[in-house]
């Protein structure tokens, strides 16, 4: 079993960390360099930044803040939002990303998704799932930041995702995000048991207890956490230590 790696999640409005709740009412946390550093410090092993506002404006526009965050921290970065093309992508990855995170546009082109993987390698390629549960057991895939329905059900989105080539599916609970109520972890289980690829967990995390009950029914590689650091409910270190004594593989 490979180690569960701890990923601090940046959203980022007009220069700011902003959080909010079901990717809504946004209220502003920080400087996203400097949180960036102090979660580098903390011990994260990845570090996601993600464009809140990318939708109005079509674009990303993250470029400077990471090419900022690139000289004081040394883990592998994803940038996610407003990537449209191969363009996008290439300047992500000339700015210091390791990765890039999309949703929209793979869904509106998939043969950009496969196209995106040809070129740079799966391993760069994150498909990023914004899910809504609209029965049970079906969630739908939104885009927008949490705004827009597709109509396509998440599970067979992934597994499309996963054939497209994509290296890996963040997988964001919208209706979980920001409730600190913990993993909506029937949506998170599903997918990891039907797909080959490492899934990131993201949304709803607001105590270490929800992490653990994450990692015992889903088969997670990894988990994206922001409350839980914003406001001080947890630390990197202090995470990675409740995981490792509940006997779960990660770096310390």
């Amino acid at each position: 079993m490979n180690k569960i790696r701890v990923i601090a999640r940046l959203d980022i409005k007009n220069e700011f960390v902003i959080k909010g709740i079901h990717l809504e009412g946004l209220r502003k946390i920080g400087d996203p360099n400097e949180l960036a550093k102090k979660y580098y410090k903390q011990g994260a092993d990845e570090i996601i930044f993600m464009d809140a506002v990318a939708a109005y404006y079509d674009r990303n526009s993250l470029n400077h803040i990471l090419e900022k965050t690139c000289e004081d921290v040394f883990v592998p970065i994803t940038v996610g939002g407003g990537i449209r093309s191969i363009e996008d992508i290439q300047n992500a990855l000339k700015s210091g990303a390791d990765k890039v995170a999309i949703n929209t546009k793979a869904i509106q082109d998939p043969v950009f998704l496969e196209t995106a993987s040809k070129i740079f390698g799966s391993q760069c390629i994150i498909v990023s799932i914004e899910a809504k549960k609209i029965a049970d057991g079906k969630w739908e895939a939104y885009v927008d930041n949490g705004r827009e329905p597709t109509g396509l059900d998440v599970m067979e989105w992934s597994k499309q995702a996963e054939g497209l080539g994509a290296g890996e599916i963040l997988i964001t609970s919208v209706d979980a995000d920001g409730t600190k109520r913990g993993f909506d972890i029937e949506l998170n289980a599903k997918i990891a048991s039907q797909v080959c690829l490492p899934v990131i967990a993201s949304g709803g995390a607001g105590s270490n207890r929800d992490v653990i009950d994450l990692l015992a029914t889903a088969k997670v590689s990894a988990l994206s956490v922001a409350s839980l650091l914003h406001y001080d409910l947890s630390t990197i270190g202090t995470l990675k230590r409740n995981i490792h004594q509940a006997h779960f593989k990660v770096r310390l």
